[in-house]
């Protein structure tokens, strides 16, 4: 007996992009791991012997602190972005965390920041046993972005993306200190028509010089 075939059609998935501008209503605080901090880490657990605790250098950690791009300009890990709006499924209830995750993805792995240059900002934490440090970081303290999204158009539309970042923008943030972990930085919303007509001018006086 012959062996029957049997021919499978599979929907096509609606894959759309849109552009998104984010616009920070608080300041942006980074902090990325330094090279030192991979190393003492990386040494403490190959048990190295490690010499004593070096003196601190502000201007170092602060440098440090910052997502330097190779065209010179500032970035952010994109993928804070998606965890912030997948966070904010908590506040809107139409869809879970688990079918934000699947239904979008956001392109590249920094975005790039824009606005103010930084400027270094000293804080007192808490750190092992409680005990008090100052950290030395970089805070963008006027900023903005613009991020592509890409989604399943047949799970979501590009005004429910839009919902999402504002939403998150608004109770999640992005950085350090950020509402999700009891502080206000790193709050941002979804750029408006007026607002991306200024951007548009403060990137074309940009390229212009």
């Amino acid at each position: 007996m012959a062996a029957s075939t049997t021919t499978v059609v599979l929907p096509p998935l609606q894959i759309e992009t849109v552009n998104v501008t984010l616009i920070g209503d608080t300041p942006l605080i980074v902090h990325r791991w330094s090279e030192k901090a991979k190393k003492q880490m990386l040494d403490k657990q190959m048990k190295k012997a490690t010499a004593g605790k070096e003196a601190k250098d502000p201007e170092r950690d602060f440098r440090e602190s910052l997502y330097v791009l190779e065209d010179g300009s500032y970035g952010f890990p994109i993928i804070g972005f998606k965890a912030a709006a997948v966070t904010a499924c908590t506040s809107i209830g139409s869809m879970t965390k688990v079918a934000a995750r699947q239904a979008f993805h956001v392109d590249g792995e920094f975005a790039v920041i824009e606005g103010d240059e930084p400027t270094m900002r000293e804080d007192m934490v808490r750190v092992v046993m409680g005990t008090a440090d100052i950290r030395y970081r970089g805070e963008f303290r006027n900023w903005f972005t613009t991020i592509a999204v890409k989604y399943n158009a047949n799970v979501m539309s590009a005004e429910q993306i839009l919902n999402l970042m504002q939403t998150a923008g608004f109770a999640v943030g992005v950085g350090e200190w950020r509402p999700e972990k009891d502080g206000q930085y790193g709050r941002f919303h979804v750029a408006t028509a007026q607002e991306m007509k200024i951007i548009e001018e403060m990137r074309g006086k940009k390229r212009a010089a």
